[in-house]
């Protein structure tokens, strides 16, 4: 394949921003990190006021109390938040795997994307609630599979889209131009198809990687193991010890965070490669 060739391919679509108006300055850096830790010490700070006002619901503690738990009763929620981030883990690694190989293949054949298309808008309202008891009922109460399950089920509607449509993104002229200048079939996907889908797939993933959290903490509420985030914020609450529950909570956004941040960077990554 000729130089000249690749030179005239397109950029691959990165990070979309918005257009500044004339005159506009730009946001300094630092205020993209200081606004939101700003914005979270107004809200604990107006949390504490509103319990220590004696006001608040009986099942809302202080910040204080519940970070007093959280580091209290550490070696036991890091345990359950092992085992949930695990298996949101799995969950989004599998769905991720299997919307990548049947976005491909309907993406390379218009049949298959039509028998495909019905399966995943059925697919796609599946309620979490609703198929959990089922799944756990099925695989028993000792195994972590049915939650695993869930979490691949909702991981794997937003992958396979965005990379649907990145697969889609490259034009048949710019096709038809690798074939023109000798480029076999695994060079245009590696020059052309691939660096355009992979932005797609990083921005799928990012969304798939929070929802892949949220079953999986979903569906520890409904059954199986005696274990997990999910299971341990149910026990808790109903019995009454809010703080502790609250505490579990506290564990839960910590996962879904990692999971988020690890994920935006892998796109950041991968859209600045794309640009390179």
């Amino acid at each position: 394949m000729t130089d000249a060739a690749t030179t005239m391919l397109p950029a691959p679509p990165g990070r979309k921003t918005r257009a500044r108006e004339p005159g506009e300055k730009p946001l300094p850096g630092w205020l993209r990190i200081v606004a939101p830790i700003i914005v979270g010490l107004i809200i604990l700070s107006a949390w504490t006021i509103w319990v220590a006002s004696g006001t608040a619901p009986r099942m809302l503690p202080s910040p204080v109390a519940i970070a007093a738990e959280f580091v209290l009763r550490w070696p036991i929620i890091a345990e359950d938040m092992a085992i949930t981030a695990t298996n949101a883990l799995v969950g989004l690694i599998a769905g991720s795997i299997l919307a990548i190989l049947f976005a491909a293949l309907a993406a390379a054949a218009r049949p298959i994307d039509g028998m495909l298309a019905p399966l995943i808008s059925a697919l796609a309202v599946i309620p979490i609630v609703a198929i959990t008891p089922i799944l756990n009922t099925m695989f028993g109460a000792s195994s972590q599979f049915g939650r695993q399950a869930v979490a691949t089920i909702a991981a794997f509607i937003p992958v396979f889209v965005n990379v649907l449509r990145g697969l889609r993104q490259t034009r048949p002229v710019h096709r038809d131009l690798m074939r023109a200048s000798g480029a076999s079939g695994a060079q245009t996907f590696r020059i052309l198809t691939l660096p355009t889908a992979m932005p797609y797939l990083m921005t799928g993933l990012r969304i798939a990687s929070s929802l892949a959290v949220i079953a999986a903490l979903v569906a520890e509420y409904f059954g199986g193991p005696a274990d997990g985030i999910g299971t341990a914020i149910a026990t808790y609450a109903k019995s009454g010890r809010a703080a502790l529950a609250w505490a579990y909570v506290l564990g839960g956004i910590l996962i879904g965070l990692v999971f988020f941040l690890v994920t935006s960077l892998l796109e950041r990554l991968a859209t600045r490669r794309s640009r390179g």
